[in-house]
C-alpha cells in the first residue's frame, strides 16, 4: 500500500488513469485495465461509483473503436470462427470484456456489421458487469 500511495497523482488524475488504460486496454493494443482500476479503488474507496463509470465508458469506448476499424474492412465470405458471432448477434459482445476473445468479438461484430447501438449496449453491460465484479472483491 505504501508503494501505492507514493505513486497516487490524486483522485482527480487517478480517475483519467482509470478511463485512458480501460480504453487502451480494450482496443487492439496489447494490456489490461484491472489493476489500474483495483488500485485506484485501494486509494481511493470514496470514488469508486466514478471510477466504475469510467472504467465501462473507457473500456466500452475502447471496443466500439475495435469495432468501428473492423466496420471499414470490406466484408467478404464470413469465415468459420466469425459464424458464432453472425448466429448469436450483438448479445454475444456481453463477452467482449474477456481476455484474447473479447477484442476478436469486438472486431468480428464491426464486420459482420451488426447494429452499433445493439453492440454498444451489450457490450457496456458486459463489461460493467466485470467491474463491478472487481469492485465488490475490492
Amino acid at each position: 500500500m505504501e508503494l501505492l500511495t507514493w505513486l497516487d497523482p490524486g483522485p482527480d488524475a487517478g480517475l483519467g488513469a482509470v478511463f485512458v488504460a480501460s480504453f487502451l486496454a480494450a482496443t487492439l493494443l496489447p494490456g489490461g485495465s484491472e489493476l489500474v482500476f483495483a488500485g485506484f479503488l485501494q486509494l481511493h474507496p470514496d470514488q469508486a461509483w466514478p471510477a466504475l463509470a469510467l472504467a465501462t465508458v473507457g473500456n466500452t469506448l475502447g471496443g466500439m473503436t475495435t469495432y468501428a476499424m473492423a466496420r471499414a474492412i470490406p466484408h467478404g465470405d464470413t469465415p468459420p470462427r466469425a459464424a458464432w458471432i453472425e448466429r448469436h448477434g450483438a448479445p454475444a459482445l456481453l463477452l467482449a470484456w474477456a481476455p484474447v476473445v473479447g477484442d476478436a468479438l469486438c472486431a468480428a461484430a464491426g464486420w459482420l456489421r451488426l447494429p452499433a447501438l445493439a453492440c454498444v449496449g451489450w457490450m457496456a453491460l458486459g463489461k460493467l458487469l466485470r467491474y463491478a465484479v472487481i469492485l465488490a472483491a475490492s
